[in-house]
């Protein structure tokens, strides 16, 4: 029973931990998700690109969300593959310091934090400052956590169970190494296990070499982590986690190496504690900063490593162009029906892939980048048409009515989708061509306003992708929240440039005709992305009929639910 009681403990505080992890991660990617891309694509170089790392590590309390998300940034293009290994190198070593900054004995925060943080996020309307309230509660049960687990394991320190435990461990260090590893990537995530360990090694007697062992598997396990969850990724963007794993779970097993041949005599008998485990964890990553000179070897090393076909490495569409439609399941409605909700998916990559690059081509204006990409919404409309005729044979089965409102709905998202491809195709490109041919300049100020822009819709996208396949209540209010976010800032924009011109800036007068139609084709785009959100917030009763107000009643909130579009 004792034994049943101490795993019960000890797994909900770990359960506990992840979950804070986790608040504070979404808590930062919600409101300010639409600013990362941004921020790493326009550093390409080398330290650049791992201080910028570093940075989002800190912000998303995780190394391996910077991987995924500059893996994405590579596989679109947006980021070359040398960029995106120092940016994650970046990443590491910002995970090391999120351990550092969570071990200080800074509990007497967690009143004031889950106070403030349940304040803001419960009381307040503001987008941002809800989700600061949310990253606020998440640091203050991350604290909790620690304490539980420190509580938890104190008290068979004494016992025969742990000291048994720890003297296996500490005479088996390759065991200890394994353990961190596998616990990292079941947790996925390196924080929470090197936390975990910090707060046992406090409290207990585990051997200091042990513990450095387990610590140094986490870092193995943690980058084992972006590599499973960015398995299905195309090339180039699979390259970048393998490259850490080349690099963080080599260098693990050297530091391990050391520790077995020369044990702990190298590091001070004064920082065999808690807190001096930390400071290992710190300087081990902080070694990994004498890698950015070489991103550009490694990622050459990577491409001989990474045997693949050559012609699908180059061609970005080689994957996406085989069809999720299987005409073998026509007769079983249920598989037709996630083959339609896939290759819908498939259009979004589509989508994707052509929206990404858009700012890029508006600024370098090459002319035949710029007429592939609008070739490519040939393969959207061929999606399309696949999409209708394969609902169409599907009708001709008997379906139940939540069947036919899933075809329905997919067939209608899928013609958005389509929209969103002649948005792109018939008018943003013709703007980037017409942009070349007259060498016409933006201000300034009107540049990063319609980068910001675009940054903003390339996030929605991913979140519009994620609610069509999760169909989470939550993310699809969110989605429709930045919908207004992006017309509000269109207006802005739109209001801004007016007066630059007024004010008689050359530039902005000049470029007028592109930055409206521009910003009006980015706005236009967002709406047909975020239509996902509707008919889920409609079965769920979080829309309104209307956004008129009763006659005479004062003025509140406006409310977003067109019931039209509801349906």
């Amino acid at each position: 029973m004792v034994v049943l009681e101490f795993l019960l403990s000890l797994i909900g505080a770990t359960m506990l931990l992840l979950f804070a992890v986790r608040l504070v991660r979404t808590g930062i990617e919600r409101a300010f998700g639409s600013s990362f891309q941004r921020l790493m694509t326009r550093n390409s170089n080398p330290a650049n690109a791992g201080f910028v790392g570093m940075l989002l590590a800190v912000v998303l309390q995780s190394s391996a969300a910077v991987a995924v998300l500059v893996s994405g940034f590579a596989t679109n293009g947006s980021l070359s593959v040398s960029t995106g290994i120092a940016a994650v190198i970046g990443a590491d070593l910002g995970s090391a310091i999120v351990v550092q900054m969570l071990s200080l004995p800074v509990d007497w925060l967690i009143p004031g934090l889950l106070a403030m943080g349940g304040g803001l996020y419960l009381k307040t309307r503001g987008h941002n400052i809800r989700q600061f309230g949310r990253v606020l509660l998440g640091i203050g049960l991350i604290l909790i956590a620690l304490q539980l687990l420190r509580s938890t394991v104190e008290p068979i320190r004494y016992g025969q169970f742990m000291p048994s435990i720890a003297a296996y461990l500490g005479s088996d260090l390759i065991s200890a190494f394994l353990l961190g590893a596998v616990m990292a990537f079941i947790m996925y995530s390196s924080v929470a296990v090197v936390l975990m360990t910090v707060a046992i090694i406090a409290v207990t007697t585990l051997p200091f070499s042990a513990a450095v062992a387990i610590v140094l598997g986490a870092n193995l396990g943690g980058a084992l982590v972006p590599i499973w969850l960015t398995r299905d990724l195309p090339q180039p963007g699979n390259k970048i986690p393998i490259a850490n794993l080349l690099i963080r779970g080599s260098t693990a097993i050297l530091a391990l190496s050391v520790l077995i041949k020369w044990g702990m005599n190298v590091w001070p008998q004064t920082l065999h504690s808690a807190q001096g485990l930390v400071l290992l964890h710190l300087g081990f990553n902080a070694v990994l900063l004498l890698y950015l000179p070489f991103t550009s070897l490694i990622s050459n090393l990577i491409d001989r490593l990474v045997m693949k076909n050559v012609a699908e490495d180059t061609d970005p569409l080689a994957i996406w162009n085989r069809s999720a439609l299987d005409p073998k399941l026509i007769d079983s409605p249920q598989f037709a029906i996630s083959c339609v909700h896939r290759e819908v998916l498939r259009m979004g990559q589509l989508i994707e892939h052509m929206v990404n690059p858009v700012m890029e081509l508006y600024a370098n204006g090459q002319h035949l980048s710029i007429k592939r990409h609008m070739d490519l919404d040939e393969h959207v409309n061929q999606a399309l048409s696949g999409i209708r005729q394969y609902v169409s044979d599907i009708g001709e089965h008997e379906l139940i009515k939540s069947d036919r409102r899933k075809l329905r709905q997919l067939t209608e998202y899928a013609i958005n989708l389509e929209a969103c491809g002649d948005i792109v195709a018939k008018r943003l490109m013709p703007l980037a061509l017409e942009k070349e041919r007259k060498g016409i300049q933006f201000s300034d100020e009107g540049h990063v306003e319609l980068m910001e822009l675009h940054s903003r819709v390339v996030a929605n996208m991913t979140l519009a992708f994620n609610v069509l396949v999760s169909e989470d209540v939550d993310a699809a209010r969110q989605l429709l929240l930045e919908k207004s976010a992006v017309s509000a800032r269109e207006r802005n924009s739109r209001k801004r440039h007016l007066k630059r011109i007024l004010a008689g800036t050359e530039k902005s007068l000049e470029s007028s005709d592109i930055h409206l139609e521009t910003l009006r084709a980015l706005k236009d785009l967002n709406s047909q992305i975020a239509s996902v959100s509707y008919p889920i917030l409609h079965r769920n009763g979080q829309l309104l009929e209307n956004r008129l107000l009763d006659h005479g009643a004062s003025e509140t909130e406006p409310q977003l639910k067109p019931s039209t579009r509801a349906q």
